[in-house]
């Protein structure tokens, strides 16, 4: 052991030594010095009793500072941890037991506060996992009760056909039996391939895949081919176009999908001689599209519900799988496109707005 170390005052216990050490050897003094006065002994005595108590107070702020206040410290951030509020530290700065157990509190409390945030931050993240499973849960149930519900019909329709096939002598009936049943069969199988396709839409399943190409080009064959080309067209076909291309970033397959669903929705929903008008404007950094057709107007009442999986029109003549919009939809809010439908004057038009890039 140091010599030095015998006189440092790192330890609460050789602070209190000291300090009734040095209290003691100043008593003594002052008591000796006090009866030397040449003073009356009663003024002396009176004297020194002042000067005692001066010394005892010096003591009694000494230990306060030496013990006291620290031990009141410590305990403040003890209760303070044991409510677990970590947000303020024990500030005890000396070199003796008291500063070291302050550190160590602080250190403790430290990693006490990370592993709260690790143990809160793992609780939210099991709070989604378990949300999200319900949530996959309850997407679950509702494909089976929604194919459940859709395939019924198709195949009521198709047992009867294939019960009437069994005792049908008419060749010629049971080519159109025949028919009946491979269409609906069809319309089954594209059924549930849409329905499987949104649903993986709606889980995150199905990821978008970005890319660049010109929308203007794109609109244009798609309308061809499902407009200018159409050998069943009863409809004054219109559209306005920019001439010259125009870009954007996005997943081109899906977009597909949304303009084929629009075109074919606005198609079916033409009445018989009315205009379907196609139309692209450039607006501010924006590509607004939007597709116009002469018909009834859509209750108002409905226009927030054609939106949904399986709802259908009740006066619209066109009969579809009631997904097509349920689908634009999905892939127009992954993207955090603006979209809507509005009634118009003569008609009804739907529309949605992207981005454009250079």
């Amino acid at each position: 052991m140091k010599i030095e170390d015998n006189f440092s005052l790192r330890t609460v216990r050789k602070k209190i030594i000291m300090v009734s050490k040095i209290a003691g050897i100043i008593l003594i003094i002052s008591y000796v010095i006090s009866t030397r006065l040449p003073i009356e002994q009663d003024f002396s005595f009176l004297l020194w009793l002042c000067f005692v108590i001066l010394l005892v107070l010096a003591v009694d702020y000494l230990m306060g500072r030496f013990i006291s206040k620290p031990v009141d410290r410590l305990s403040e951030a003890a209760r303070k941890m044991a409510q677990l509020d970590f947000s303020s530290s024990c500030e005890i700065h000396t070199n003796d037991e008291f500063g070291e157990l302050s550190q160590n509190l602080n250190k403790m409390a430290q990693n006490l506060q990370q592993t709260l945030s690790q143990l809160q931050t793992a609780n939210c993240q099991l709070e989604k996992d378990v949300e999200r499973e319900k949530r996959l849960l309850e997407e679950r149930k509702e494909l089976v009760d929604s194919l459940s519900h859709e395939m019924k019909t198709p195949l009521g329709v198709i047992r009867a056909y294939a019960e009437g096939l069994q005792d049908e002598p008419d060749e010629t009936k049971r080519q159109k039996y025949l028919e009946i049943i491979i269409a609906e069969t069809e319309r089954m199988s594209s059924l549930i391939s849409t329905l499987l396709d949104l649903s993986a839409l709606e889980t995150g399943a199905a990821r978008l895949s970005p890319e660049r190409f010109d929308f203007i080009e794109f609109v244009e064959t798609i309308a061809g081919r499902l407009l200018i080309d159409a050998p069943d067209a009863d409809f004054d076909l219109q559209y306005e176009l920019p001439e010259h291309p125009v870009y954007v970033e996005t997943d081109k397959r899906r977009m597909e999908q949304v303009l084929n669903n629009l075109v074919v929705n606005a198609k079916c929903n033409t009445q018989s001689g009315g205009v379907l008008k196609l139309l692209l404007k450039e607006n501010d950094g924006m590509l607004d599209f939007s597709i116009f057709n002469q018909g009834p107007p859509i209750p108002e009442e409905s226009l927030s519900k054609i939106w949904s999986k399986f709802y259908r029109d009740k006066n619209s003549k066109y009969s579809g799988s009631g997904l097509g919009l349920a689908i634009v939809a999905q892939v127009l809010s992954m993207q955090h496109l603006h979209y809507g439908v509005e009634n118009q004057p003569g008609g009804v038009s739907f529309y949605f707005s992207i981005p454009t890039i250079k």
